[in-house]
């Protein structure tokens, strides 16, 4: 027990080392790279594995993630933080840009506006959420995400612009 007589509890995650993934980036598409990561042929991020998020559908322009919260996730009020909802959005948002660039092109997020428009707790167990994109582009990408709970109710909504760039230049 600690201090407050609670139990303490604890967790642990693994990844892949992040340059597995890296390395096939610059040589295909969007849409291809996040099929592999949906297919498990390329490795997940380590902030997936952190943040219990797995990338389920990916067609051009279009994303969907599940996320399951835990109680690691809870803010001091009692429900899941509003960062693991922010960072669900931030995720489908650029993912579905990503799904419409070639090989060779990345992207950065310029902007996120999210609305939180429900609570969530663990009682809702797995989130569902999926990014559009609205308008593609070479140079900025706009799109939209939402995040559903298990009965479809809307819990979050966000819009974004991404800027485009190429992978090069990263470096």
């Amino acid at each position: 027990m600690d201090t407050n007589g609670t139990t303490e509890r604890s967790a642990t995650f693994s990844w892949t080392d992040p340059r597995v993934g890296l390395g096939q980036l610059s040589r295909l598409s969007g849409l291809d790279y996040l099929s592999g990561m949906r297919d498990g042929t390329i490795p997940r991020p380590p902030m997936a594995s952190l943040m219990n998020l797995a990338l389920v559908g990916v067609e051009p322009g279009r994303v969907e993630f599940e996320c399951r919260p835990a109680e690691a996730h809870y803010n001091p009020l009692g429900m899941v933080h509003g960062g693991l909802a922010c960072t669900l959005l931030d995720t489908v948002v650029g993912c579905a840009g990503h799904s419409t660039l070639a090989a060779g092109f990345g992207y950065t997020s310029i902007d996120l506006s999210v609305s939180y428009l429900r609570p969530i707790t663990l009682k809702h167990g797995v989130l569902r959420a999926e990014g559009t994109v609205t308008k593609p582009g070479s140079r900025v990408i706009f799109a939209e995400g939402r995040i559903f709970g298990p009965a479809g109710e809307l819990l979050a909504t966000a819009t974004s612009s991404l800027l485009v760039f190429a992978t090069d230049q990263a470096r």
